[in-house]
């Protein structure tokens, strides 16, 4: 078959697809409640996936680590210009490569009325850094101990230098949790309880359908009145989402899909927000013994069937950026060489199957969620068609977010998965350790030598310019390795309701804090 009706066929896919989501059924979160009017101070944000749960140190998902930003605070925080700044922490001080001494704001009060110390520094990063069984213990095992010097100062020693340190406590992993109330009430009582120190107080979740925040009026840095609640409605739908954007149920819908980017425009009171995010879509593919996959040409083959170009600019209507790489500008150690870059070469890629044994292709299971991406299970059913091209049959499983995220900490997943990971430590550091052996064993089984020693290095070295170019050498060792085939940078597509004011940030952050009345 052509290349060029090969196209045309995908064209015509793409065609169905956008029909069959523009007929979507209602699903989702339970609409209405707080419709939204000029003066109503009840911020409600639709989002196509539920979140996690409320272990701050047991997932990587970065919408749940927005709605978590609402409840739990971190010692240090990036400002709208993406420069990081002290929040919890008063002041620090870079004692040595191993020790930062940071000082802690005085007069911060948990939910409960507890004050914020020391003390409760220590449980959190203590916690996480010592028990490997916890999803976020790989960007926090490098601490050694937090020492208490008195109720408002700590000094956190790691067991060898850490360029990142300061990186880690401003995201994901890092929120403060209540020392003396998870200790009185017990975990799963915090669990189904939670507090933090952060602007809004849980109110309440209905897994699958809404998590609702109310303002916390002693928030240290002044209550937030610009909203007296905050809702996540959960609506895994596109067209559902859009309608309740459209007709004034919600004030803020994420994931827009291109085939509403206009409806959205045109409506009176709604417009479409766009930033370039953080976040790479890519394919994890299984290099364990026994799987097609674990064979580096076939996973090259992989690469050269699927063409970025076209899921981006036909699939996503321009809303990606084809990479080989999940570093992306403005992170430490983006390599420029491997961004607005792919292969595609179908010649090739039937060439490197049989060079693996593989004339005839194979038969392979590929899982991806469901709504959880722009356009994520169309960008699937298109990898299907192209991967069939050269005699690869995939079994594609869509799966619900939730069962999916079981499924990748159970370690159960297949041949292949669709993921996309931001990174909002926004250091190269944290998007490279996914190629850490000891990260796969069990999950993907990926391990390469040289992988492992330039990890190895740039994860002590203390001078920039050195640890730059090993981030950027990694890069390089993995886009030939391919334990990862990366697709494209996705685009924010966020569609906002003219009462709101509020600019989409390239971490994904839905922060009720940064968005105002107009």
């Amino acid at each position: 078959m052509s290349k060029k009706i090969f196209a045309i066929l995908l064209l015509s896919l793409m065609l169905i697809l956008v029909a069959c989501s523009t007929n979507e059924s209602s699903e989702g979160g339970e609409s209405g409640g707080n419709t939204p009017t000029n003066d109503n101070k009840d911020l409600i944000i639709a989002i196509g996936s539920d979140m996690v749960g409320f272990d701050i140190h047991d997932h990587n998902n970065t919408s749940t680590e927005s709605i978590h930003q609402h409840m739990f605070d971190y010692l240090f925080k990036r400002d709208k210009n993406n420069e990081l700044q002290p929040m919890l922490a008063e002041s620090y001080e870079i004692l040595d490569d191993q020790t930062v001494e940071i000082k802690l704001k005085k007069g911060v009060k948990f939910h409960n009325g507890d004050e914020f110390t020391a003390e409760d520094v220590k449980f959190t990063l203590e916690r996480v850094a010592q028990t490997d069984t916890l999803q976020e213990h790989a960007n926090y095992k490098q601490i050694q101990e937090v020492k208490i010097i008195d109720p408002l100062t700590v000094q956190i020693i790691t067991k060898a230098p850490e360029p990142s340190i300061i990186h880690r406590l401003s995201r994901l992993g890092s929120g403060m949790l209540p020392k003396k109330y998870i200790e009185e009430n017990g975990w799963d009582h915090f669990l189904e309880n939670p507090i933090g120190t952060g602007p809004y107080k849980y109110v309440e979740w209905v897994r699958d359908n809404k998590i609702v925040f109310e303002r916390f009026d002693d928030y240290y840095q002044g209550a937030v009145e610009e909203w007296d609640t905050v809702t996540f409605r959960i609506i895994p739908e596109n067209s559902t989402r859009v309608s309740e954007l459209l007709t004034g149920g919600v004030d803020i819908a994420t994931n827009i899909p291109p085939a509403d980017w206009d409806r959205v425009n045109n409506n009176d009171g709604t417009s479409l927000k766009q930033e370039v995010s953080n976040r790479t879509i890519f394919l994890n593919l299984r290099a364990s013994d026994g799987y097609p996959t674990a064979d580096v040409k076939v996973r090259q083959a992989i690469d050269y069937a699927i063409d970025d170009k076209t899921l981006a600019e036909i699939a996503l209507k321009g809303a990606g950026i084809p990479v080989r790489s999940m570093v992306g500008p403005g992170n430490f150690g983006h390599e420029p060489s491997l961004y607005n870059s792919y292969n595609y070469d179908v010649d090739k890629a039937k060439q490197l199957l049989a060079d693996a044994g593989y004339p005839d292709g194979f038969e392979m299971t590929f899982h991806s969620p469901k709504g959880r991406y722009l356009m994520d299970a169309e960008v699937a059913e298109l990898i299907v068609g192209m991967l069939s091209q050269v005699g690869i049959k995939v079994n594609l499983q869509f799966m619900e977010w939730s069962s999916f995220v079981q499924m990748r900490n159970a370690n159960e997943n297949k041949d292949m998965y669709l993921l996309g990971l931001g990174n909002s430590m926004f250091d190269g550091a944290y998007a490279v350790d996914w190629f850490n052996a000891a990260r796969n064993e069990g999950h993907t089984d990926y391990e390469n030598q040289q992988v492992e020693e330039l990890l190895a290095q740039s994860k002590v070295n203390m001078d920039p310019t050195t640890r730059e170019k090993q981030i950027q050498e990694i890069q390089k060792v993995v886009a030939e390795d391919v334990p990862y085939v990366f697709l494209y940078l996705e685009k924010i597509n966020v569609g906002v309701n003219d009462r709101v004011d509020f600019t989409p940030s390239s971490d994904e952050m839905l922060y009720a804090p940064n968005m105002s009345l107009k």
